[in-house]
This record gives structure tokens, sequence and C-alpha cells, in this order.
């Protein structure tokens, strides 16, 4: 089933499309260029307890915002957020009907793994789960059935996901949209994987919370559900012999950024978590640390 059709109000406030014909625009930037991941050095390898940034603090002043502001519409929040909070991991859910007639895939970005033991995962949908008829499909979906599959958006069908975030109607299913395959082996719930994804989550939910809007009294804004992973599918070539690493140059993950801008992961950097007394030197270090900031900026 399609996503609910958005406001008119609601899209114009927020220019979720920055440009007035997007084709045009794409077609002058270069090619999307072919790249293998790789690891790099860190900014700054020979950075030590104590030494602050790599690069001087701009002077420029900060702006405060009070999201609550007389006159400042929840759009702008959003649309503050979602380019600040980044990058973002994408849920590509799969659910379908209580009577099992309809199927819906969509992506949120209001997501991430929250536990692993259980594994759980929250995601958060920008409607609310009552009335019915403006709820989420996938979130209407979900507290019918209590289940849903999470996949993971790769390079490869970034397109094809993209698509089902259209505001197609109700009796429309996102997976002839997007042309992916739908696989129904999962062993805890009925709902579809995605083939194509190189990792999956079956889950079962584990709660729903509604929240009350701060700008328009008496209406439920957004709902957090929380699900339990309670199995995983990964594709053999991307996991490790022990099948407890899923290997980055096979997912080749996408995520989400400001508006409709998606990023890509190609290069990495290993920072150890440091020691606190083999690395930082213990107490005495960092009292000595103190100090030296202190008189530094006497």
């Amino acid at each position: 089933m399609g996503a609910v059709q958005p406001p008119s109000e609601w899209e114009a406030q927020i220019k979720r499309n920055p440009h007035p014909d997007f084709k045009t625009v794409e077609s002058s930037r270069p090619p999307f260029p072919p790249t293998t991941f790789h690891h790099v050095r860190t900014p700054q390898p020979t950075w030590t307890p104590g030494s602050g940034p790599n690069t001087p603090t701009p002077s420029t002043p900060h702006t405060l915002i009070d999201p609550f502001e007389s006159g400042r519409p929840a759009g702008f929040n959003y649309k503050l957020l979602i380019s600040a909070i980044v990058p973002r991991p994408i849920a590509f859910v799969s659910t379908r009907s209580a009577d099992g007639t309809t199927t819906n895939l969509a992506p949120f970005s209001y997501f991430q793994m929250v536990n692993h033991d259980p594994p759980l995962f929250v995601i958060g949908f920008a409607s609310a789960l009552t009335p019915e008829d403006k709820s989420k499909d996938t979130l209407r979906n979900l507290a019918a059935t209590g289940e849903c599959v999470i996949n993971i958006i790769s390079e490869s069908f970034v397109e094809a996901a993209n698509a089902t975030s259209v505001n197609a109607p109700r009796d429309v299913s996102e997976w002839d949209v997007s042309g992916l395959t739908p696989v129904y082996d999962c062993q805890t719930v009925k709902c579809a994987r995605v083939k194509e994804a190189v990792f999956s989550v079956e889950a079962k939910l584990e709660s729903l919370k509604e929240f009350d809007s701060r700008s328009t009294a008496g209406k439920k804004s957004g709902t957090m559900g929380v699900v339990e992973g309670t199995r995983f599918w990964v594709r053999e070539d991307a996991i490790n012999e022990e099948r407890n690493i899923v290997d980055p140059a096979v997912l080749r993950p996408v995520s989400r950024l400001g508006g409709i801008t998606y990023g890509r992961t190609t290069e990495a950097f290993e920072l150890p978590r440091p020691d606190f007394e083999k690395d930082i030197g213990g107490r005495e270090a960092v009292e000595a640390l103190k100090k030296k900031k202190d008189a530094e900026a006497n």
C-alpha cells in the first residue's frame, strides 16, 4: 500500500526539493563514480590527550533557536533537524495488513539500533497512529500485526528504494513501483524481505508510543515504534566465517542527509577506544591536562 499523500501545505512549507527542474540540475553533475570501500588515516594521527580540535575553532557566533517560538512552523524544525542530525541510517520497512491482502514497503530515516541483547530497533513515524485514515501505512500495519522486516538499503538499489517513498494511493503497492523482489521465506514473520538487500532483520513489535504536538494543541504528531529483531538475513558474500561482521565493501550502505540528499559510505578510518590508565595516564595525567588548559586560558 502506498504512503498517505502528504498535505500540500506541509510540502510547500519544508520545500523538500530545492530544484525547480531536478533532472536538469542532475545532468550538470559528474557521474556516479565507481569506487572501492577503503580505509584511510584519521584526520590527525598525531593527536594526543588534551590536544582539543585538529584545527582552530572559528570565532563565528552561534544562533540560538527556540523550537517553539511564536510563529515558527513545525516544518522548520523538521528541515533543520534532518540537515543537522546526519548521516542517518535508513530502515527500509516491509509490512503487510492483518488480513494479508495488502503489502507495504517504505523507507524511514528516523531509525536506529538501541540494544543488542535483545536486539532492539527504534523507528520514528512522522504521523499519529490514529485516526487510521491519516496514519502511515507501515505504522498501521505494524500496529495491527506486530511484525515487520527491516532491510538495509545499498547503492545497488537506492533509486528503487527511493521510489517507494512516493505519495501513492493506498491501493497501490510500492513493491510494484520499485520493481524490487519480495521473498516470503521469513521464519518468524509473515511479511516479505527484500531479496536485493544484503542485510535484513525479521522483527516483532515491542511497543508503540504516540507523542503530543507542541505546535497544535490536542494533536498527536508522531509515533515511536520499538521492535525486536528475531532473525537476521545476511548475503553469504557479506558475512565473515564467525557470522558476526558484515563487510561494508559488500553492503555499500547509503544514508540520509538533509532534504532529498543521500550519502554513500566509501571511506572509513579506525580509532581504538582509549584505556584510561594506559593511554590517558590516569587521574594524575587528567589533572595535569586540566591545569595546562586553565593556564592557557588565563
